[in-house]
């Protein structure tokens, strides 16, 4: 297989031991373009991932995949694509954060703002979910902003 930019030796010529000879100055090397023009390949990315782990890259490119999935469901307009996103989602262990009707913590989550209430019960409780959270399994990717009761001044 031939890659576009690589430079090549001349055949050898009979009777002449078998050495090729360049025709020009560093004809005779063979040296790989960061990118081949004909194919976008980047050649350097390429021959990076010679000696990583396996499970590095695989850990390092499943989670490039969720952030992209993620990314998706915040702009998907279609119910059905958000759903389709949503599930495939689950089923590698992700799961979609909406607290509410919990307790506000700032641990956990992001506060986008308040919302006033006359019942005491309901101060520091979620209101709703503005934006959703997501975790893998135990690890949360991205905390849930949320909008928080908070108890009108008497």
């Amino acid at each position: 297989m031939a890659v576009r930019g690589w430079r090549r030796n001349k055949p050898p010529e009979r009777g002449t031991g078998g050495v090729p000879e360049a025709s020009d100055p560093g004809e005779g090397t063979a040296v790989a373009p960061d990118v081949d023009a004909g194919l976008g390949i980047d050649m350097t990315a390429v021959t990076s991932d010679i000696g990583i782990d396996p499970l590095e890259k695989a850990l390092a490119e499943r989670a490039t995949l969720i952030q992209l999935c993620v990314y998706a469901m915040d702009r998907a307009r279609s119910a059905g694509v958000v759903e389709r996103l949503s599930e495939g989602l689950r089923r590698v262990g992700v799961s979609a954060l909406r607290p509410d009707g919990t307790r506000f913590d700032p641990a956990h989550h992001e506060a986008g703002g308040t919302t006033p209430t006359d019942d005491p019960e309901l101060d520091g409780v979620i209101a709703e979910t503005e934006v959703l959270g997501f975790s893998d399994r135990d690890r949360v990717l991205r905390a849930p902003v949320v909008t928080v009761y908070q108890l009108r001044a008497q």
